[in-house]
């Protein structure tokens, strides 16, 4: 617990942290109210199909910007290397001084990564929503007993997608490769999705996966995966790239 307790410290302690809040949480809850401007012009207008069934959902699939910084963050911190006037030390050494066993520090520092995301997924997804209550009022989505686990789904999403950074930042020691590839991925030039135009195993991709827990309208998927097939499917990726990641650090020199 005390490990828990420190590795919530440090990563709290951190500008890049508050920046990561404020990332998760401005950006889906923008684009959903840019969104919801949008559609109550076409409803205005009369259009009966302006409000989709996925609003608010793929918002929030670009908000995990958020929880991806904080998984690379909370690793590349403890490998950046200090000035010379304070040693030219890393926090690397220091912490595994303070927690010896490198298996329960990573287990401390992956709990503290993944609480932290759901927190901020669970805020983030409130404020998304209520922000296309409030531009929308009657015509927003029903947010019945459906939305439950779709919510649920989002959180799960935003939980794993941090762990699968915070695996690859402890594989590569450094939150420029993943930072670059998980970002671009997600909100640029998706990558995974091209991927799915030459093969459908593409759709069993960790982020293609998992994206099936609340996403509900993909007209142009060739493969049917249940909310909850991909949850698992996404959480077996994960767990593997944590596995893999656990074994070299406890092997290799800090």
């Amino acid at each position: 617990m005390r490990a828990l307790t420190a590795e919530l410290s440090k990563l709290t302690s951190l500008l890049s942290f508050w920046v990561a809040l404020a990332t998760g949480l401005i950006v889906p809850t923008a684009i959903a109210a840019l969104n919801s401007v949008s559609t109550r012009k076409e409803l205005d207008l009369g259009s009966e199909t302006a409000v989709g069934i996925d609003m608010g959902y793929q918002e929030l699939a670009f908000g995990v910007i958020g929880a991806i910084i904080i998984g690379v963050i909370a690793v590349s911190n403890e490998y950046f290397t200090e000035s010379a006037e304070s040693g030219g030390g890393r926090q690397i050494t220091t912490s595994l001084i303070a927690v010896p066993s490198r298996l329960r520090f990573l287990l401390a520092k992956a709990t503290a990564v993944a609480l932290v995301s759901a927190v901020l997924a669970s805020a983030a997804a409130v404020a998304t929503m209520a922000a296309i209550r409030i531009v929308l009022g009657e015509h927003a989505p029903e947010m019945g007993s459906e939305a439950i686990p779709r919510l649920a789904g989002i959180v799960c999403y935003w939980v794993l997608t941090a762990l699968l950074a915070f695996g690859i930042t402890v594989l590569t020691r450094h939150g420029v490769i993943p930072l670059a590839i998980l970002i671009v991925n997600t909100s640029v030039v998706t990558v995974t999705y091209l991927l799915t135009r030459l093969t459908s195993l593409a759709y069993y991709l960790p982020d293609m996966a998992g994206i099936r827990m609340f996403i509900r309208n993909l007209e142009d998927s060739t493969v049917e995966i249940a909310p909850l097939v991909g949850g698992l499917v996404m959480t077996a990726w994960v767990a593997a790239l944590l596995i893999i990641a656990a074994i070299v650090f406890c092997r290799r020199d800090a």
